[in-house]
């Protein structure tokens, strides 16, 4: 099967990442199909594309599920929706610390079950964590353990689902440039420190994280699974000089 075939749901695709993954993906002759909470940041993408859109809050688990399998064939599932807190545990509130696990990790679970049931023929999974969850940054207490459990729900669900020949990954990015990391991008004293932790030397441009996922979701790549994919300039594994 090549790209020509395939269908991609991509859940947070209005998303700096997801728009530009739904670009690679509409580029190399793929579907994809865009969903998220808004409509109107959804609309301006989908006319671009020629995509079909379709409103939905992937934080509630059978909301989710009902607007995927309405979708028909489908040979992969992204979900890109996510936020950013970057806060020591003593200052994060109680609801701060629910609204980072919904839109982290319950969207993420919310993904594979629904995946697993709309992937019938097989197919490919693909979540988001981050680097910050594999190596210890200050600061990062809520964001980092949200998405340690996508992690750990990635190698899980690979397990699970590798006899039905479904296939889960996830990338770890670093610092992207996209519209939810504008208060860190924007602050220039932050924007420095954050590049000087990147051994690269630069924060991530969303092509860089999409491309990862455009590989993942590849038919052609139909051995890989349970691979926790760092597009991290270096961030997760190397010592900036």
């Amino acid at each position: 099967m090549s790209y020509q075939d395939c269908r991609y749901a991509i859940i947070g695709a209005a998303g700096g990442i997801g728009s530009a993954l739904a670009r690679m993906l509409r580029q190399r002759g793929a579907e994809p199909i865009l969903l998220g909470r808004s409509a109107e940041r959804l609309a301006p993408l989908a006319e671009e594309l020629g995509a079909t859109s379709l409103v939905v809050d992937a934080s509630q688990i059978e909301e989710l599920e009902k607007a995927v399998l309405s979708l028909g064939a489908i040979q992969g599932i992204v979900n890109c929706a996510g936020s950013i807190l970057l806060k020591p545990a003593h200052l994060v509130s109680e609801a701060e610390w629910r609204q980072t696990i919904e839109t982290n990790l319950t969207t993420a679970f919310a993904t594979v079950r629904a995946g697993a049931k709309a992937l019938a023929q097989g197919g490919s999974i693909v979540l988001c964590a981050t680097a910050a969850a594999r190596t210890g940054i200050p600061n990062h207490e809520a964001i980092a353990a949200a998405k340690g459990g996508v992690i750990g729900l990635t190698l899980s669900a690979a397990a699970t689902y590798a006899p039905r020949n479904i296939r889960v990954n996830c990338v770890a990015p670093g610092l992207v440039d996209t519209p939810l990391a504008a208060r860190i991008t924007a602050n220039e004293a932050a924007l420095k420190m954050s590049v000087g932790m990147h051994a690269l030397g630069r924060i991530g441009k969303p092509e860089d994280v999409a491309s990862g996922i455009v590989w993942l979701l590849d038919p052609e790549n139909s051995w890989v699974t349970g691979q926790i994919l760092g597009i991290d300039g270096g961030l997760g594994t190397v010592r900036a000089r």
